[in-house]
């Protein structure tokens, strides 16, 4: 069973406006209300991959409860933690450009931190818990940590998809997958990328660090996958780009669901490059028809 962890959920209210006048009125052209969070969003690609999984997190109020109705809606299987705070909801405003205006989230009490503890308790070897963005700032900063640590316990595996500390101090625990950004990468280091040949050296050094294998993202340049002692490189199809929320997180659900669904480890990148691709060319998130017309477009090269 693959297990998405998304302790900060929200409620992705998307709205679009011609032209945006500040401080005069504006009308919507149109708007979207849609499940957010990065391990909800790796659920919901999974789930539409035919990947059997099942979000869990914390939850909480009314947005909660919305949230919940959206992902009952589209058959996800969820396990929340329902806490006492409202779940938050950010906006999503496109004017031309991308406004984001994301809220803080809820407080979470020690009881409601130990509830899904034991809920995590429960996993069991060959199951994959999905780790997805940043910790709230009412959770101690070691929070992924207290929860790699029973992914060890219990021999499953994990892959993380954040940045900064909370993914430094996860690498040495032998990830399934890490996948930073070009950007990302850079940020981790230290240092200014301006090649492809620095992101591939660069990522090879992060591989050395511990996990097992690195996926890197570069927006409309492709993407590399970093594992053992090689390099490969994917193009990515060619298409409009809509939508900048949930590509990372598509990619990673097209690559460990067809982990999960028996294909190899160069299959699952092809189709990770295709799930981020289809939901950048949408208004929500990939769909399995999206992703199985960009799959064929997705060259895969070792790179020398």
């Amino acid at each position: 069973m693959i297990y998405t962890v998304t302790l900060n959920p929200s409620i992705d209210y998307v709205v679009e406006v011609e032209d945006l006048k500040l401080g005069g009125l504006n009308r919507m052209t149109r708007d979207l209300k849609l499940p957010g969070g990065k391990g909800i969003n790796v659920s919901r690609v999974l789930n539409r991959l035919g990947a059997e999984n099942t979000a869990i997190g914390f939850l909480g109020g009314f947005t909660g409860r919305h949230i919940e109705d959206l992902l009952r809606g589209e058959a996800v299987r969820t396990d929340f933690v329902h806490v006492a705070d409202d779940t938050r909801i950010n906006i999503k405003l496109k004017h031309g450009q991308e406004t984001e205006i994301n809220g803080q989230g809820p407080k979470i009490r020690p009881e409601e931190e130990e509830a899904l503890m034991r809920k995590l308790s429960a996993l069991k070897q060959n199951d994959v818990v999905v780790l997805s963005g940043s910790i709230p700032s009412s959770l101690a900063a070691d929070f992924y940590q207290r929860i790699i640590g029973v992914c060890r316990a219990t021999g499953a595996d994990f892959i993380i998809d954040t940045t900064g500390e909370p993914l430094k101090q996860a690498l040495a625990s032998r990830p399934l997958l890490i996948k930073p950004n070009h950007h990302e990468l850079a940020d981790l280091f230290g240092v200014a990328l301006e090649s492809k040949e620095q992101i591939v050296a660069y990522g090879r050094k992060l591989l050395q660090e511990g996990p097992r294998h690195v996926l890197i993202s570069m927006a409309g340049d492709g993407a590399f996958f970093i594992t053992g002692e090689e390099v490969y490189y994917a193009n990515v199809p060619s298409g409009q780009v809509r939508n900048s929320v949930g590509a990372g997180d598509s990619m990673v659900a097209g690559f460990v669901g067809t982990l999960a669904l028996g294909g190899d480890a160069l299959e699952a990148f092809r189709t990770g490059v295709a799930s981020g691709s289809a939901t950048a060319f949408s208004d929500d998130l990939a769909t399995r028809e999206r992703i199985n017309e960009l799959r064929p477009q997705v060259e895969i090269s070792r790179w020398s």
